[in-house]
């Protein structure tokens, strides 16, 4: 598919019915691209009257970021998943895009954002808070968005990511980071699920397994169908959710601080963490250390010193 750096491809399909209206995104990250083909599949199979839109409306954005995917890396000039927020000054390439995407998920009520990460592992799904009314990331549709994390077809759902990474900016200020570094706002934390529900709605993010992984554009294309049926907006068959169903929450997470950290094995999301197990160790020599038994989450390689590195999931409290 060619794609233009200066314009968004939207599709939309809007049912003479009321009904509920919804927003999928891929390649937010532009080397994700297995939402893009699994986008693409579906929009064809609508265009060939294979799927009919019904009730509500469906829009499907292949590539969020046109940028990053000309390139085939994660960013063009910067993370689009995190600080993404309307603003009057656009400075980067990700901040003209933010000015376009975020109203567009504004006009809608539910988000399914389709990633995939660098490790091998299962694709798995994120949710957002419990209902709440507190001042990072009130919320109130829990229970709509556990009906849709539980019908996308994987068998893991983690929570608590905005949680963790405030945590991570107050870790990051006691460090003593240069005042005003973009990553020690909270706000940073905020990508597309974040901005839905800040706008009064509720979302997912589907992670569809490796990169590269030729499985995973199939994994895309069934949650769609199956976010299109669990809403009404078409008349395709509900399948029943992946049963057992494990529910992990985000409780930390860890930075790497200079070039010279580095994981003491190569690590891939969900691998197991005995307590007090040696993860990686610091350029000067200093041992990190599972605080507790869990799992290791979106171990980063590559990361860049005062980002962050990995994280460390338990067993969650809440299930579906």
């Amino acid at each position: 598919m060619t794609v233009s750096t200066r314009h968004l491809r939207v599709h939309r399909f809007a049912a003479l019915e009321a009904g509920p209206r919804l927003v999928v995104t891929g390649a937010v990250h532009g080397n994700e691209t297995a939402g893009t083909r699994g986008i693409e599949r579906v929009v064809r199979e609508i265009e060939r009257g294979d799927i009919d839109i019904v009730r509500g409306m469906a829009s499907f954005v292949p590539v969020c970021n046109p940028l990053a995917y000309r390139l085939q890396r994660r960013t063009g000039e910067r993370n689009l998943n995190r600080r993404l927020l309307p603003g009057t000054e656009p400075k980067e390439y990700e901040d003209r895009i933010a000015n376009v995407l975020c109203p567009l998920l504004a006009e809608h009520e539910v988000l399914l954002d389709l990633h995939s990460f660098r490790s091998p592992g299962l694709p798995f799904v994120l949710r957002g808070p419990a209902d709440n009314a507190g001042p990072l990331e009130p919320f109130a549709h829990e229970a709509a968005e556990a009906r849709l994390a539980a019908h996308v077809g994987v068998q893991r759902v983690v929570d608590g990511w905005l949680d963790a990474y405030a945590r991570g900016v107050a870790e990051r200020r006691a460090r003593g980071l240069t005042p005003g570094a973009v990553n020690e706002d909270p706000a940073y934390g905020i990508g597309t699920t974040e901005y839905m529900r800040s706008q009064g709605g509720y979302a997912v993010t589907l992670e569809c397994g490796q990169h590269d992984d030729p499985a995973a554009p199939g994994v895309a294309y069934q949650a769609i169908r199956q976010a299109l049926a669990l809403l009404g907006i078409a008349e395709l068959a509900l399948e029943k959710p992946a049963s057992p169903i494990e529910c992990l929450t985000l409780a930390r997470v860890i930075d790497r601080h200079a070039e010279g950290d580095r994981f003491v094995k190569t690590w891939t999301s969900f691998d197991a963490l005995t307590q007090g197990e040696l993860i990686a160790l610091r350029a000067d020599g200093t041992e990190v250390r599972a605080p507790e038994a869990g799992y290791i989450v979106f171990p980063d390689h590559a990361a860049l010193p005062g980002h962050e590195w990995f994280y460390l999931a338990q067993h969650s409290r809440r299930t579906l």
